[in-house]
């Protein structure tokens, strides 16, 4: 018997259970956000009724995802490892469900699994195919991989280019906002070149670059202080 498989035997005895076959069923919506609730609060056999009822997660991963793998037992226990710290680290207030949460935490931690074996052996590459799947497709690191979720910094984004747009309309003259539309082809319209914009408005392209310089340093400042 592996180490894993060691420590996947130890687990269900902590929990109860009697074999990977036994896993008992998922927990209804309402008891996994009583859990979720209790554990924040450090209630320990909230917390390892979460990990139990979701060991069927752990398996139906490995089913799906690694059904040629030999060491499927192996695979169990990494994923519970998975699990476990998805249930320890889930934050409920970004909006994520559980479930989607600890599916990415146990394939990530098969994923690092992987990774230590390859190690010795030669340079991973996220082309590289660890499995097959049931249909007898490739299933490579890419396809497992979790991908960091940007939502917070993409609305960010989002804001500071509002507030950009907004200044550049009610505080910069006719002529500064006329070279940045140009420019930076905003309200749709395409992106010109100093030189293009100088000669569309019959002034020098020194004059064109000093201008728009300015009015992005007037542009950093408002944001700056806007924090």
């Amino acid at each position: 018997m592996s180490i894993f498989s060691w420590v996947m035997q130890i687990a269900f005895m902590i929990l109860g259970i009697e074999s990977a076959q036994k896993f008992p069923p998922a927990l209804t919506k309402e008891e996994e956000n009583e859990c979720l609730r209790l554990c924040k609060k450090g209630n320990a056999e909230a917390r390892n009724k979460l990990i139990e009822h979701n060991l069927r997660l752990v398996a139906h991963i490995v089913r799906k995802y690694y059904v040629a793998n030999k060491n499927s037992e192996d695979l169990i226990s990494v994923g519970t490892i998975g699990l476990i710290k998805a249930v320890d680290s889930f934050n409920d207030t970004n909006g994520t469900r559980f479930a989607t949460y600890a599916a990415k935490c146990i394939q990530n931690e098969i994923l690092m699994l992987f990774r230590s074996q390859k190690k010795l052996g030669c340079e991973v590459s996220i082309n590289d195919t660890i499995d097959i799947d049931k249909d007898g497709n490739p299933l490579t690191y890419l396809d497992i991989i979790c991908v960091e979720d940007t939502i917070a910094d993409d609305i960010d984004k989002k804001i500071q280019i509002s507030k950009a747009l907004g200044y550049i309309r009610d505080y910069l003259d006719e002529r500064e906002k006329q070279i940045l539309i140009m420019r930076y082809g905003l309200g749709n319209t395409r992106i010109y070149t100093q030189r293009e914009v100088a000669s569309i408005l019959g002034i020098s392209r020194s004059y064109v670059s000093r201008i728009e310089i300015a009015s992005r340093e007037k542009i950093n400042k408002y944001l700056l202080s806007e924090g």
